[in-house]
């Protein structure tokens, strides 16, 4: 089964890695796509899966509030991740983790190789090194990413995870290419 010519190998991204209409307002570092990443996955001949953006799913567009691109980002990031911590968005959060968890496990059961997830740091949901609270970018998670690190870590599913920062295109094509194994 799956004996043509695809890879057989997966990566998934955070929305706005392909998407920067997705983010906060005055965040975009690109007018639609970080197009050097996504010519790196092309190139990689991964298949790529972009996660839902779970600020969007659970806030909106404006992320609840039309003067957010006003403040200071890590401001806002910190105001949108309180956000994401309320119950029913962490509800939302938890359904859109489960589903692709079960993406996950399908690829596998199947013989496909995950080679990774990449994040967004600095991010409120989707930072994997650093995230927003408290007015600063510190070390952690974001909600997105901590929820499914903690389901994927009950299936006892082991993926890479990185976190990469948009305006720092050289670094993360290089960990992009280590986490799909180019040289």
């Amino acid at each position: 089964m799956f004996s043509d010519v695809r890879s057989k190998k997966i990566v998934l991204v955070s929305h706005c890695i392909l998407n920067q209409n997705s983010i906060s307002d005055g965040t975009a570092d690109y007018p639609g796509t970080n197009e050097s990443i996504l010519n790196l996955l092309i190139e990689s001949k991964v298949g790529i899966i972009q996660m839902p953006c779970p600020e969007i799913l659970c806030l909106g567009l404006d992320r609840g509030d039309t003067h957010g691109g006003e403040r200071e980002v890590v401001v806002e990031n910190t105001r949108i991740r309180h956000s994401l911590e309320k119950p029913a968005s962490i509800e939302v959060i938890s359904n859109f983790v489960n589903q692709i968890v079960f993406q996950i496990e399908e690829y596998i059961r199947n013989g496909f190789t995950i080679l990774g997830i990449i994040g967004i740091n600095r991010s409120p949901s989707c930072g994997v090194n650093t995230t927003s609270k408290n007015n600063q970018e510190v070390e952690g998670e974001g909600v997105f990413i901590e929820t499914l690190r903690k389901a994927l870590e009950e299936k006892s599913i082991s993926i890479d995870m990185i976190g990469i920062k948009a305006l720092e295109t050289e670094k993360a094509l290089i960990d992009i290419k280590r986490l799909l194994n180019m040289k």
